[in-house]
């Protein structure tokens, strides 16, 4: 018996009750593990469940299902004939594992936009990444993709819309960039921020503040200055209705500027891009960040979302008035870095190009681009 990560992520999306029996070892279940708000877990590494099951018993419930996760799907089938062996009939296994739900992606719609557009958001449960497809007039553009393109190009094809534009808000270092490859499958223009070029091997169409691209001929969308995350991070207004801000304001939280080694360097950047240039925005821009933190951001429609006004009335980390505070608060307060951020760094420049298990080794973790 097997469930998938799609059926897992929609079961939380959906508020359902789900049980994970996590069979990692007690370091990777801490660092990293399938979490929502009425998901209940508990970690059995599984040689201690085969030697110690009287032990731990217990603590699985009898009238719900166990769905049993591992690393890559393998051990938790064995798993699993082991606890139906032993009665527990309701166990079944998360197929791929850990890997799987690190890179499956939930579609929901955002909102309406000009002229009969839509704006969808492409949640990627398991890594916290958010991505964005902009659809008018049978056009679409596609904002800050994730390495799994196909997601993307089947979502455009069930729309019938063709993939004509693809956006990304800056160099991304906790995980690999599907903007080239998107753009190169799907015959698109690849927008990039010329001053986030540090060497990058690829070419692209230079985003600088101010640009505008109208997709389908109708909905706009307009890049907007915003460094601090990295030095040439760049948000994107879309229909003057949502604020794409990237890595620079989530819902909760703020940007980490250190991802370059330039933390002292940029924090400035970073205080300016927030205490600055975004109020000079409308407090009725939906922001719409490229990472979430906690499950708990989810709203109840499944999206990840809320106003400039209710984001600055809420998040503390905008509301410290003394600049000093500010950049003591920042760097004093850093997670530690992504799992091989330099090496993703440099796949994303495009001076690095490893093999598909590579870079899916390379993703594996939780995303840490908040302070």
């Amino acid at each position: 018996m097997s469930i998938t990560v799609k059926e897992v992520a929609q079961k939380i999306l959906n508020h359902e009750d789900v049980f994970i029996l996590d069979i990692r070892k007690e370091e990777d279940f801490s660092d990293w593990a399938i979490n929502g708000k009425n998901v209940s877990s508990v970690n059995v590494p599984f040689k201690k469940l085969e030697q110690d099951f009287d032990e731990v018993k217990d603590q699985f419930p009898a009238d719900q299902p166990v769905y049993v996760v591992c690393a890559k799907g393998i051990s938790s089938q064995k798993a699993v004939d082991f606890l139906h062996e032993k009665g527990l009939t309701e166990a079944t296994y998360v197929e791929g594992g850990m890997t799987a739900w690190s890179e499956h992606l939930e579609p929901v719609k955002v909102g309406n936009l000009s002229d009969g557009g839509e704006l969808y958001q492409f949640i990627r449960i398991g890594k916290g990444c958010l991505s964005y497809m902009v659809i008018a007039n049978g056009e679409a553009a596609v904002i800050d993709p994730v390495r799994m393109t196909d997601t993307f190009k089947s979502f455009a094809d069930e729309k019938k819309v063709s993939i004509q534009y693809v956006f990304d808000t800056h160099l991304h270092a906790d995980h690999i960039s599907g903007g080239r490859t998107l753009a190169s499958e799907a015959g698109a223009d690849y927008y990039f921020p010329s001053k986030e070029d540090e060497g990058v091997s690829f070419e692209y169409k230079d985003v600088q503040d101010g640009t505008t691209v109208k997709v389908g001929n109708s909905v706009e969308i307009s890049a907007f200055y915003s460094p601090g995350h990295t030095i040439g991070s760049t948000s994107y207004i879309v229909d003057e209705q949502y604020l794409l801000t990237g890595d620079i304001l989530f819902i909760e939280s703020i940007g980490r500027p250190d991802l370059a080694g330039k933390a002292d360097a940029w924090v400035s950047d970073l205080r300016d891009t927030l205490y600055e240039r975004y109020k000079k925005l409308a407090d009725d821009l939906v922001v719409l960040p490229a990472h979430f933190g906690e499950m708990k951001e989810i709203n109840d429609d499944g999206t990840v979302k809320d106003t400039i006004k209710n984001i600055y009335e809420k998040n503390d980390r905008l509301q410290v008035d003394s600049e000093e505070e500010f950049k003591s608060l920042v760097t004093d307060n850093l997670p530690p870095q992504p799992n091989s951020h330099e090496e993703i760094r440099k796949t994303n420049m495009g001076q690095k190009n490893p093999e598909e298990v590579e870079r899916r080794e390379m993703e594996v973790g939780p995303n840490r681009c908040a302070v």
